[in-house]
């Protein structure tokens, strides 16, 4: 009976899968106590029961990473109980574990960040690093308590897994009852399996997927602990978000809430020169002149700089990234494309003719440059900057001096912004430059020659804040004595927010996570003031053209924030779930439906609405669905160009 049922082999293998379920509650318990101020878990029930739904996620993670493993554990390959097939065994049952295991310790600080689990997305960034070797060992040393723990954790593993051993079978079983036994356990194991992957058993359940985790939490924030990196990491693999999704929503209706098609007759055409600086993780937390209504208690700004242009600007204090990483931000603000599941960029249709800002203003003659000053192609900007057109791309190699590399990422803000000035001197008029800053950002160091001239303040990302602005001040002072100066606009924003020191305020309220500034200074004082209306990066686009009185019509989600008119809004993505603010309420919508309605003023998202829906919130809910009809139809068939 024990030979023709395999029982021990069996339950061996329920031990080592019970290891890495075993594992992944230490995971969801480190993650828990690294990002639970994000995460806004109060009591140990819920932690609790966020732990139990999770277990479906962490199954479906386990059953792909082992399955290999578990076809190896049971198929009659005779030779099963012999050392060298359990030493085989062992190997590459640790190799794929701690490899993908990995992945959850790299978001116990990555979350921090990106608040969201790691995705297949990330490989579309790092395919553009040209030193991915660098910064996975300068990752290493800043973070050496998190690799300890991971080695830790692994070591442990080992030693429970060489804990319990098959028991040696010495004599070789006989072919029917082994075979038997054998195709009774793989059907079994596969059947568990198969439902172990999906969720569950039902016929009508798709596989779970990110956004199921939401399913089970009353904060969306909260969908985070459910999941886990691994499982995120593999729904994601090979899978895109560029399809076409049809709610039958009439034309008419996307056409009177979004105009896709505008064209504007607020101001006479005029040709100033334009500056458009996206700064590298420039919060709108770190800055004062966006925060003076926010009732912050002991507020402390980092921009004295920025601050002080705001007295004499204009600045929309309510403003929102429309994504989460640079290179949204980049599609967003110059092409008024926003990225929601997967980055634009990165898609397949990327590569097609797109009308921005890039485009319409070479229509009218201006020269059009990018500067960045990492290695060139870092980030994927500069293919992204030739499918937009850009007529000169300004980056590491043209700057020429690598004596000025802050040793991570690129050329330090302040001489570089210097360099960009003197290039802009030797330009014709008008000209439209764009540049992305480097130096906010990890590992938030300055010069050394600045090393104790900026406050250190509460967190990292002050000190590095604080040199980016001083980088501004000398480009002002410097910029303000050429003659292009007088005849230009400068626009500043952020590509996205970074580490938060006002938690309350910032990360605890998930709408403010992509909280970012948008200021327009015209060194005439042509525009003055503070505007408290939602604001986006798509909105940027359309505002530059209202502006400068561009005449003919383009193509735009966004909204000119100039126009009486405009419809203000922000659309956005993350953690699995749209989040749509218009009027007096913000909705959330998980692709198909809307899953809650929370008031305007709750950014927390604490109190969900949905079971007392109103026309207003069927609205928005219609609105969610018209934008991503638009959205996808508009990429897939090529349409981001009306000419």
């Amino acid at each position: 009976m024990y030979r023709f049922f395999r029982v021990n082999e069996y339950k061996v293998l329920a031990y080592r899968l019970l290891l890495v379920y075993i594992m992944y509650f230490v995971a969801r318990v480190l993650f828990f106590y690294y990002n639970n101020d994000l995460l806004d878990i109060q009591s140990f029930s819920a932690f609790s029961a966020i732990c139990y739904h999770g277990l479906a996620f962490d199954t479906t993670a386990i059953l792909y990473i082992n399955s290999l493993f578990i076809v190896f554990s049971i198929f009659p390959f005779w030779v099963n109980t012999k050392p060298v097939y359990q030493k085989f065994l062992f190997y590459w049952y640790m190799v794929t574990n701690l490899t993908f295991y990995s992945l959850n310790f790299v978001d116990l600080i990555y979350y921090r960040y990106n608040f969201a689990r790691t995705t297949m997305a990330v490989v579309d960034i790092l395919k553009n690093e040209k030193s991915l070797t660098f910064m996975f060992f300068r990752f290493l040393s800043t973070y050496w308590l998190v690799f300890l723990l991971y080695i830790g954790v692994s070591i442990l593993w080992i030693f429970l897994y060489k804990k319990i051993k098959v028991a040696e079978i010495q004599n070789r079983p006989k072919v029917i009852p082994y075979l038997l036994s054998s195709t009774i356990g793989i059907l079994i194991v596969a059947t568990l399996s198969i439902g172990g992957i999906r969720g569950d058993f039902k016929k009508s359940t798709r596989p779970i997927n990110l956004v199921d985790a939401n399913r089970f939490v009353k904060k969306p924030q909260q969908a985070d602990l459910v999941l886990n990196t691994p499982f995120a990491f593999l729904r994601t693999l090979g899978v895109k978000s560029f399809k076409k999704t049809n709610f039958n929503i009439p034309e008419s209706f996307v056409t009177s809430n979004f105009k896709p098609i505008k064209q504007y007759d607020n101001n006479p055409s005029t040709q100033p020169n334009i500056v458009l600086i996206i700064t590298e993780s420039f919060g709108r937390e770190y800055s004062g002149a966006f925060n003076k209504h926010a009732n912050i208690k002991d507020y402390v700004s980092h921009t004295p700089f920025i601050d002080s242009l705001a007295q004499h600007s204009l600045i929309f204090s309510n403003a929102y990234a429309n994504g989460y990483k640079s290179i949204h931000g980049m599609s967003s603000i110059l092409s008024g494309v926003p990225s929601f599941k997967d980055a634009f960029t990165s898609s397949p249709y990327a590569k097609q003719d797109i009308q921005s800002l890039v485009s319409t203003l070479k229509d009218k003659g201006y020269d059009t440059s990018f500067f960045h000053g990492a290695p060139n192609g870092s980030m994927g900007f500069l293919g992204f900057g030739n499918i937009l057109g850009f007529d000169h791309y300004y980056g590491m190699t043209e700057y020429g001096n690598d004596d000025e590399f802050d040793g991570s990422w690129g050329i330090w803000d302040e001489p570089f912004m210097q360099f960009m000035k003197n290039t802009i001197d030797t330009k014709r008029t008008p000209f439209f430059t764009t540049l992305f800053t480097v130096s906010s950002h990890e590992p938030y160091i300055v010069p050394n020659k600045y090393k104790n001239k900026f406050p250190k303040g509460n967190i990292p990302m002050h000190q590095c804040i604080s040199y980016t602005d001083f980088s501004f001040k000398k480009f002002f002072e410097s910029a303000k004595k050429e003659p292009w100066y007088k005849n230009t606009l400068f626009i500043i924003t952020a590509d996205h927010c970074n580490q938060v020191d006002y938690t309350e305020h910032y990360s605890e309220k998930i709408m403010n996570r992509l909280a970012i500034p948008i200021l327009i200074f015209d060194p005439n004082g042509k525009y003055k003031g503070e505007n408290t209306d939602l604001a986006q990066h798509i909105d940027i686009y359309p505002t530059v053209l209202d502006m400068i009185g561009y005449k003919d019509p383009f193509r735009s989600w966004g909204s000119s924030l100039l126009d009486k008119n405009h419809k203000d809004f922000v659309f956005n993505y993350n953690s699995g779930v749209y989040y749509y603010a218009e009027g007096k309420y913000i909705c959330t919508f998980d692709g198909k439906k809307a899953i809650g309605f929370y008031s305007a003023t709750d950014k927390k998202l604490t109190k969900n609405l949905i079971k007392s829906r109103n026309k207003e919130m069927n609205n928005l809910e219609l609105s969610c669905k018209a934008f991503l009809q638009d959205y996808y139809h508009r990429i897939i068939d090529k349409k981001l160009n009306i000419k």
